[in-house]
């Protein structure tokens, strides 16, 4: 029991940061979106920022990459796959996503960043950075999901030592 409370607790220790860190800069960056419309040019800088960066493409592959992840970890999913790209085509997809992430940025970036960005991902190097992200990003989750299983009994060692000092008559 007493295990399996704190491997849940490390658990909702390694998830916490990791929610946040998803959560807060999303939610930061819509509250300061702008409140009056768009101009038309601002709204188009945003639209071909994201265009440029492969925004529709890489979104595709997230979803694609996000089922198989799934069927991978629970073989037993497969069987409602298509139930699952179903649900995610209709809330997920870049149809019906794209307003609200042309609105995002152009919230996030003036109408002359958009346009600045948007020459940098078109240069070699930009195309190159597009081409790559995805997988450095993969890479280095991966590799701080691998960092923290090495060093989870330490943490886990960490809790029990504070649980033993909180309450000391509960050992089981």
């Amino acid at each position: 029991m007493k295990r399996t409370f704190l491997l849940l607790a490390a658990a909702t220790v390694l998830a916490l940061p990791a929610a946040r860190a998803q959560t807060a800069p999303a939610a930061a960056t819509v509250a300061t979106s702008p409140a009056a419309p768009l101009s038309a040019s601002h709204r188009k800088a945003a639209e071909t920022l994201l265009a440029a960066t492969n925004s529709e493409q890489n979104l595709n592959l997230t979803i694609d990459r996000m089922l198989a992840g799934q069927i991978e970890q629970n073989p037993g999913m497969k069987a409602v796959e298509p139930e699952m790209r179903a649900y995610l085509t209709k809330y997920m997809s870049w149809a019906s996503l794209k307003e609200e992430m042309i609105q995002l940025y152009a919230g996030a970036f003036t109408e002359k960043e958009l346009k600045e960005l948007t020459k940098f991902y078109l240069t070699p190097i930009g195309r190159k950075t597009i081409e790559k992200l995805p997988q450095l990003t993969t890479a280095g989750m991966e590799l701080g999901q691998r960092r923290m299983q090495e060093h989870l009994p330490e943490l886990q060692q960490a809790i029990a030592e504070k649980m033993k000092t909180q309450s000391p008559g509960a050992e089981e």
